[in-house]
């Protein structure tokens, strides 16, 4: 049952907690990032070889999020000495730089405004939560991982897409959608000429 003193858990279409915390990139503030898409996951914990190989991907998957406008952000409840040592590690043995900030959370104050942490928890060894947060700061998708299981990169990527063509053109996109594929039209509006709700996506996707 949720504990009274924690916070309710979030859901999509509400706004994400913001904080300002330490990061390898110097203070950020969640604020800072509106205005863009942004990509806040955490993993549990630094040196683990799940995180080291999601991070990795991530890093060599940077200008992809880039050039769909949309910033990363890591956590963990590891000390900013320790995503430092961490990543000096990867670059050192895998030749990867990671390009983006990773927050410190010691305290566990942001795992657990974002429900990211149990309440009664001692630690943060079964997170692995990610939230595709819009300019304007909304939560508009989140996905859950245990510490067994990487995440997709590619799934990353494809959610992100199919969020900003969404959003930018309002119409939905259907299952196993990418980039350049169909898009369905909402029901308020006419099908095509054909009656098909499919409708043929425009050629700059």
């Amino acid at each position: 049952m949720h504990d009274e003193l924690s916070p309710p858990p979030l859901r999509t279409g509400d706004h994400a907690p913001n904080f300002t915390a330490r990061t390898t990139q110097g203070e950020k503030s969640l604020e800072s990032y509106r205005g863009r898409w942004l990509l806040f996951f955490s993993h549990p914990a630094d040196f683990t070889p799940v995180c080291t190989s999601e991070f990795i991907a991530l890093a060599k998957a940077f200008d992809q999020f880039e050039e769909l406008d949309c910033a990363l952000l890591g956590l963990s409840v590891d000390s900013l000495y320790a995503h430092l040592a961490w990543l000096r590690a990867i670059e050192e043995a895998f030749g990867v730089t990671v390009p983006f900030p990773v927050v410190e959370d010691p305290s566990m104050a942001v795992g657990r405004a974002y429900g990211m942490i149990d309440p009664d928890a001692s630690d943060a060894s079964t997170v692995r939560a990610t939230y595709f947060i819009d300019p304007d700061g909304v939560i508009r998708a989140m996905n859950w991982y245990p510490m067994t299981i990487g995440r997709s990169i590619t799934e990353m990527l494809r959610t992100l897409a199919a969020l900003k063509r969404s959003t930018e053109k309002g119409v939905l996109t259907p299952a196993d959608w990418h980039p350049g594929d169909d898009i369905l039209l909402p029901p308020e509006l006419p099908p095509s000429k054909d009656n098909s709700w499919f409708h043929r996506s425009a050629p700059d996707t």
